[in-house]
């Protein structure tokens, strides 16, 4: 039981490491470590289930709180959330000072979680290699040509409002558990990114819990649609999650 609670830790760890950098989704970890689909269906469970409580069913609260699965996702949380404290100022400075290194990692990265999404896709057929190729050229039209990702490519807001940080968390968060998509990236390009590794580097309260609150909310409301979209069209979304990381 032990190991098990330190490996989903660990594992967490690793999300939590890729979501600081720009560029790198927490979600394309996930899926190398064959832990994504368990992860969306837990978390979604629980949105459900806060979304019943505030609705008064608290039996249907109940059930949805046991259809969680704890020994998985609370390890899991708590290493996210201790590489996101732990690792801002280490992952910032890496890219500042070793860009091509940081890059060359996060490329082999991506470029392995293409070929492991793509055995996941249960009945691969022509269609799907459409949806790839097409996904993937957009994606790569829309942020591949664009001048760098950190946060010096783009002008980053100066002292933002608490509601700005939680949109931006809730945004973030969105991109964050889809393999692919950075929620780092889009901070940088809200503005955002600066900001928000300023405040967890400097630990400020206020900003942390609105950005925290943005993460919750944006989390809670998009796992429930991505979880709805794996079990109803699962070899579709992947292909589109594998064309997202190829672009």
């Amino acid at each position: 039981m032990l190991v098990h609670t330190f490996l989903h830790f660990i594992r967490g760890f690793a999300m939590g490491s890729a979501n600081i950098v720009p560029g790198v989704s927490g979600g394309t970890v996930a899926l190398v470590l064959g832990i994504y689909e368990r992860f969306i269906a837990s978390v979604s469970a629980g949105s459900r289930a806060l979304t019943l409580l505030v609705r008064r069913d608290v039996a249907g609260f109940r059930t949805w709180m046991a259809a969680v699965d704890w020994a998985f996702i609370i390890p899991l949380l708590a290493g996210i959330g201790v590489a996101t404290l732990a690792l801002a100022s280490v992952v910032g400075d890496l890219l500042h000072d070793q860009p091509e290194f940081m890059s060359a990692l996060f490329l082999g990265l991506v470029a392995g979680s293409v070929v492991v999404a793509w055995r996941l896709v249960r009945e691969p057929r022509l269609q799907h290699v459409i949806i790839i190729t097409v996904v993937g050229v957009v994606v790569f039209a829309l942020l591949g040509l664009t001048h760098g990702t950190t946060e010096e490519a783009v002008s980053q807001v100066a002292e933002p409002a608490l509601w700005a940080f939680f949109i931006a968390g809730a945004i973030a968060i969105s991109a964050m558990i889809l393999p692919g998509v950075s929620g780092s990236f889009l901070l940088v390009v809200m503005g955002m990114y600066g900001p928000a590794l300023d405040a967890l580097r400097e630990f400020d309260i206020l900003a942390l819990l609105a950005l925290g609150g943005g993460v919750v909310v944006g989390l809670a409301l998009f796992s429930q649609v991505l979880h709805l979209a794996l079990q109803r069209y699962h070899d579709v979304v992947m292909a589109t999650l594998i064309g997202l990381m190829a672009g």
